[in-house]
């Protein structure tokens, strides 16, 4: 369907995005992040925005653009650590933060995208987690009450999408992606490769039915969050010992 088949991130999400929404974003780290319709969001504008990811990027890059451009008010996310700025934001109050576990944040996208309202799970019983939950006892195990999450948007980022909106995707970047293409009531995706015809069945990661909107990669750079090598002249040395 080449109405999927949108020429730019700015361009899909144009008209799209509104102040005050929830958006989920696939990716994990700085791998698999859909980095050019984070900057297309980041120009958008739009403010008092929810972001639902496994966590925000570093400073200056992926999500982290979001926090410095201020368009944040909340945040669902299960870990944090790798960024200064929203640390900062968080324990001056500008920033709400929910932490979610990251398996409980995996299933409550997967639920959102099943149309599963709640589900019951242990993970989180007795701490901070639990505060205001509803509970209940299985089988002798006590368990909480966690909502599933829809997203007004999910944005995810695939190595290769045809003009169904199919899409397939590499390596790391399968772990947050199928689950936010999933829960967004419109998902944007990007791709490495827009492929002639259609992606073999068999290689198919995310139904078309779930992407309304398909880009292509601007720019194909991968960052890394921390590279972290030995000097030649020492790893030489270490060699010799």
């Amino acid at each position: 369907m080449a109405a999927k088949m949108w020429t730019g991130a700015a361009e899909a999400l144009a008209g799209s995005v509104r102040d005050g929404m929830t958006i989920a974003v696939g990716g994990f780290g700085l791998s698999g992040i859909p980095q050019g319709l984070i900057e297309a969001l980041r120009d958008s504008a739009a403010q008092r925005l929810t972001i639902v990811s496994n966590n925000m990027g570093v400073d200056g890059k992926g999500l982290g653009l979001l926090l410095e451009s201020g368009q944040v008010s909340k945040v669902l996310a299960s870990y944090v650590g790798e960024n200064r700025l929203f640390a900062e934001q968080y324990l001056s109050g500008r920033l709400e933060v929910e932490f979610v576990p990251q398996g409980t944040l995996a299933e409550r996208l997967r639920a959102g995208g099943a149309g599963i309202p709640a589900f019951y799970t242990p993970t989180g019983v007795g701490t901070p987690v639990a505060e205001g939950k509803e509970e209940a006892e299985f089988d002798g195990r006590r368990c909480i009450l966690e909502r599933g999450i829809v997203a007004d948007i999910g944005l995810v980022r695939a190595q290769q999408a045809d003009r169904e909106g199919n899409l397939r995707y590499r390596m790391a970047s399968r772990n947050f992606n199928p689950l936010v293409a999933a829960a967004g009531r419109l998902t944007i995706a990007e791709a490495d490769e827009i492929v002639e015809g259609y992606l073999d069945p068999d290689d198919v990661m995310t139904p078309g039915v779930y992407v309304q909107r398909v880009v292509p990669v601007v720019d194909g750079v991968k960052h890394i969050e921390q590279r972290t090598v030995r000097p030649r002249r020492e790893a030489a040395q270490h060699v010799v010992s």
